[in-house]
C-alpha cells in the first residue's frame, strides 16, 4: 500500500452541524439492527414456518428493488420551495420509521398463520419504504453539506462510530429485555427503543444545512434511460456493490446470534459478551482509521482486511463453538479487520458519485445512493430469509414464543442435525460471502487521487483536460 498524501481539512460545516450529522446514525442504526440482526429470531418465536416467513421476505423484496429506483429518481427529480435535497425527507423519515418498526414487531401471534403472514408482509413494506426514505437522503447529505473530500472521508469515518453505539443500544435492549432473567416481549421492547432512537435523529433536522447543493442544478432531471446510461457507465459503483451484496447478504451470523447463543452456548445473553467483544475494536478503529485513511489507499486497505476476515472465519468455523474459549480468542482477533470492514463499507459510495458524475456527466447522486440503500436492504433480507431457510432445510422445529424466558419453559430442544445446520449457517455461510466478494474487488480500480481530482473537475475548479492530464490512469 502506497503512502499517501497527508490532506489538510478545511472545514465547511459548523462543530454543532457535524455533531448533530454523526449522532442522527445513533437512531438510524438502532432502527436498522432492529432488521439486520433480530427480525429472524423474533419471526422464529411467532410459530410461522420459517420457509413461508423467508419467501415474504424474499417476496417484500421484489418491491424493494422498484421502490429504491423509483425513489432515486424522485429524489434526483424533486426539488423542494425551501431550496434544500436531503433535510426534507430526512425531516420524514423521522416521523415514519418508529412508526413502520413497531407495527413490524407487534404481529398478533394469536391470529392464524395467514393473518400473521399478511400483517408481516404489509407491516414489512412500510418500513422498507420509510427506511429508503432516511437512508438515501442521509448519505448523500454528506455531499451536499461540503465539497472538501477530507471533511467528507472525517464525516464517514467518524459515522461508524455513532452507528456502533446506535446498533449496540439495540443489540443490549433486545439481548436483555427478552431474555429467560426479564421476559419483556417483543413489541414493547421495540416501543423503548424507536423512542429513543427518535431523539436522536432530531436534531439534523434542525441544524443541518446543505450549502454545496444548487437547486438550479438541471443535470439532475433526467430520464429513466439516461439512469440506466448512468448506471452503465458506472462501471465501479456496480463493480463495488456486487462485492458488498455478496458479503452481506451471507452475513448469516447476524441474523441468527441470539439463536445461536441459546442454542449452541446455552445462554441467550452470551451474544451480549460475543457483541461486546466484536465491538469493541470497532471504536477503537475508527478513532485512528481517518490517521491511517490519510496515508494508504483506502480500498486496498478494505480489501485487505476482507481476506484478514475470511483466514479469522475459517479458523472459527473448524475449531468449532465446543472449544468456548478459542471461539471466543478468535472472535476478538477477527472483530478487527471485521470492524475496518463494517466502518469502511459505504465510504466507496460518494467516490462511485464522483466517478459517476465525471464518466457520464450525469449528477446523479440520488440513483447512486440507492444503489447503497438497496444494497444494504436486500442483503439484510436476503440474510435474514437464508438464515431461515437454510434452518428449514436441517428440519429446525417451529416454536413459539414472546421472549426467551417463555422458550425456556417450554423446554424446546433441537435435533442433532439442527444444531449441526445452525453451527453452519451461523460460522462458515459468512466466509463464503467474503470469498465471493473478493472476485468483483479485483476489477475495482478507482483511488483516491484520482477521485479528488474528479470532485475537483465535477465542481468547476478544474478543466476536463487538465483533470486527464492529472489522473493516474485512462478511466
Amino acid at each position: 500500500m502506497g503512502k499517501q498524501p497527508k490532506q489538510v481539512i478545511a472545514y465547511q460545516t459548523s462543530l454543532r452541524e457535524r455533531n448533530s450529522y454523526l449522532t442522527y446514525f445513533v437512531g438510524q442504526n438502532m432502527f436498522y439492527q432492529l432488521i439486520a440482526a433480530f427480525l429472524t429470531t423474533y419471526l422464529m418465536m411467532t410459530g410461522m414456518n420459517m420457509i413461508k416467513a423467508g419467501t415474504v421476505v424474499m417476496a417484500v423484496k421484489v418491491w424493494d428493488a422498484v421502490n429504491d429506483a423509483l425513489f432515486g429518481a424522485i429524489f434526483d427529480k424533486v426539488k423542494f420551495k425551501s431550496g434544500k435535497k436531503c433535510l426534507p425527507w430526512v425531516r420524514i423519515s423521522t416521523a415514519m420509521i418508529p412508526i413502520a418498526s413497531i407495527l413490524l414487531f407487534a404481529i398478533p401471534t394469536s391470529s392464524p398463520e395467514t393473518v400473521k403472514l399478511a400483517w408481516f408482509a404489509i407491516a414489512y413494506l412500510l418500513w422498507d419504504t420509510a427506511y429508503t426514505i432516511c437512508d438515501v437522503p442521509i448519505y448523500t447529505m454528506v455531499t451536499t453539506m461540503t465539497s472538501d473530500l477530507a471533511e467528507r472521508n472525517l464525516l464517514m469515518a467518524r459515522r461508524p462510530i455513532l452507528a456502533g453505539i446506535g446498533m449496540g443500544a439495540t443489540t443490549i435492549a433486545f439481548t436483555i429485555l427478552p431474555s429467560e432473567n426479564i421476559g419483556l416481549n417483543y413489541t414493547m421492547t421495540t416501543v423503548i427503543v424507536s423512542l429513543l432512537a427518535t431523539v436522536t435523529m432530531i436534531p439534523i433536522g434542525v441544524y443541518g444545512k446543505e450549502r454545496n447543493y444548487n437547486p438550479a442544478d438541471r443535470d439532475e432531471n433526467f430520464t429513466l434511460r439516461q439512469m440506466f446510461s448512468y448506471l452503465g457507465k458506472n462501471k465501479y459503483l456496480l463493480l463495488y456493490y456486487g462485492g458488498f451484496i455478496a458479503a452481506n447478504a451471507l452475513l448469516t451470523n447476524n441474523t441468527l446470534s441470539l439463536i445461536a447463543s441459546y442454542y449452541l452456548f446455552g445462554d441467550s445473553m452470551f451474544n451480549l459478551l460475543i457483541g461486546a467483544l466484536s465491538v469493541a475494536p470497532q471504536f477503537i478503529i475508527a478513532v485512528f482509521l481517518p490517521a491511517i485513511l490519510r496515508r494508504v489507499d483506502k480500498f486496498k486497505f478494505y480489501v485487505w482486511n476482507n481476506i484478514a476476515t475470511i483466514v479469522l472465519g475459517l479458523a472459527i468455523f473448524f475449531i468449532g463453538y465446543e472449544n468456548i474459549v478459542g471461539f471466543l480468542v478468535l472472535t476478538v482477533l477477527r472483530a478487527m479487520p471485521a470492524s475496518v470492514i463494517g466502518i469502511m463499507n459505504f465510504m466507496f459510495t460518494p467516490d462511485c458519485a464522483e466517478y459517476g458524475r465525471y464518466k457520464s456527466g450525469t449528477d446523479a447522486k440520488g440513483i447512486t445512493f440507492a444503489i447503497q440503500t438497496f444494497s444494504a436492504k436486500i442483503t439484510s433480507a436476503i440474510a435474514s430469509s437464508l438464515g431461515m431457510l437454510l434452518l428449514g432445510f436441517f428440519h429446525w422445529q417451529e416454536v413459539s414464543a414472546s421472549s426467551f424466558e417463555e422458550l425456556a419453559a417450554l423446554g424446546v430442544t433441537q435435533s442433532p442435525e439442527a444444531i449441526r445446520g445452525l453451527w453452519i449457517t451461523y460460522a462458515l455461510v459468512p466466509v463464503l460471502g467474503y470469498i465471493i466478494a473478493l472476485a468483483f474487488y479485483a476489477f475495482y480500480k478507482l483511488n483516491d487521487k484520482d477521485v479528488q481530482i474528479m470532485a475537483r473537475c465535477n465542481s468547476g475548479e478544474i478543466t476536463r483536460e487538465e483533470a486527464e492530464r492529472l489522473l493516474s490512469r485512462k478511466y
